[in-house]
């Protein structure tokens, strides 16, 4: 019995180190990562994504690795600009594990690494820069780092793709110091564009009253053309109604005679010069009243006229004093009739008492 116990637990080990050998002989990959395999301590081969079987107790997983690209963000290093302002700068890498076997035997912990080389490295490039520079040249300062590290990691089979400044924080007082001025920044361009509003106000007003005042000119100018022309017109027609009138010595006599008294009709005036031409005057009107010395017609000299306007003026005269009395008769006729109609529709009849100031005549006026 002894010996079939023996055998019989020679037989469980056999069949437990054969299930265990099945099963270290048989290895899944999930697709973005690989495995790195060593035979006896010694590389001896990559496994990609899929199934593979290794040799039970010789073979041996040394790293799984993520072949993903990976997000490490590292905490806030001070860092003394030109100027010795400290500035704390959270830093943000991407990086890549390109060769699985030179990330696992070149370096012993890439991560540590690379942050390590990102602080020092950010520090060469912020020392000598500013603090105004460090602000605004975030690009210059991610291309610079990544450049640095990615040269470096290169021989570690890892590839960093992005380096990016998450925050550049600067002193409590150097903030301060940084919103004044750009706050009085802002006011000088308030300032500079509120005058160059002004400046462009003034200028325009300026050439508003420059075309204003050459409107105005223009304006006075044509108005002063056109009433030359007008006065031009009004003189030639004038002249060919005097022509056309055939105007005789009495007329003129009597037209000098009614330009005297607007002459005396001024209050500034002091002294009345009688024209020596009033004797003259007074005796054409005399003989044109009287009768006496008109006795030669009186002629108009149409030489050097168009020969339209000679025809026109020669064949016109100044209408009848009689018919230009009846016609004035009958315009004042007519208005005291309609003056009359007017008062009749309006409601209150006409009354003759109305008119008594015109009859000095009859007896209503006079009080008889």
């Amino acid at each position: 019995m002894s010996e079939n116990t023996i055998l019989l637990a020679f037989l469980a080990i056999l069949a437990l180190l054969v299930v265990v050998g099945i099963a270290k002989s048989v290895i899944q990959v999930h697709q973005g990562f690989t495995v790195i395999i060593e035979r006896l301590g010694k590389y001896n081969k990559t496994l990609r994504p899929g199934l593979h079987f290794l040799i039970p107790f010789l073979d041996s997983v040394r790293q799984r690795i993520d072949m993903r690209e990976q997000v490490v963000p590292f905490p806030p290093q001070p860092v003394i600009t030109s100027d010795n302002i400290v500035v704390n700068i959270d830093t943000v890498i991407y990086y890549q594990v390109t060769q699985p076997e030179a990330a696992t035997y070149e370096i012993a912990d890439p991560m540590s690494a690379i942050e390590q080389l990102a602080v020092t490295t950010l520090r060469n490039i912020i020392g000598s820069m500013d603090m105004e520079q460090a602000l605004t040249g975030r690009d210059q300062i991610n291309g610079q780092l990544r450049g640095v590290l990615d040269e470096a990691t290169g021989r570690w089979g890892i590839r960093v793709s992005r380096v990016e400044l998450k925050a550049i924080d600067p002193p409590a007082t150097v903030q301060s110091a940084m919103e004044q001025q750009m706050k009085a920044e802002r006011d000088r361009r308030a300032a500079i564009l509120t005058a160059e509003g002004v400046k462009q106000s003034a200028i325009l007003t300026a050439e508003g009253e420059k075309q204003s005042a050459i409107l105005r000119a223009e304006g006075a100018a044509q108005s002063a053309i056109l009433e030359a022309q007008g006065e031009s017109r009004a003189i030639l027609q004038v002249f060919d109604a005097i022509h056309r009138g055939n105007a005789d010595p009495k007329l003129l006599s009597y037209e000098y005679l009614k330009i005297l008294p607007q002459i005396a009709d001024s209050q500034s005036s002091k002294l009345w010069i009688v024209p020596t031409e009033l004797t003259a005057a007074l005796d054409a009107v005399t003989k044109g009243f009287t009768g006496r010395g008109g006795d030669e017609p009186v002629t108009v000299n149409f030489e050097g006229l168009d020969e339209d306007i000679a025809d026109s003026l020669a064949s016109t005269s100044l209408q009848d004093v009689d018919e230009a009395l009846a016609s004035a008769r009958g315009e004042a006729t007519r208005a005291s009739s309609e003056a009359e109609e007017s008062g009749t529709h309006s409601g209150k009849p006409f009354d003759p008492r109305a008119e008594l100031g015109q009859h000095p005549d009859m007896p209503e006026q006079r009080g008889e």
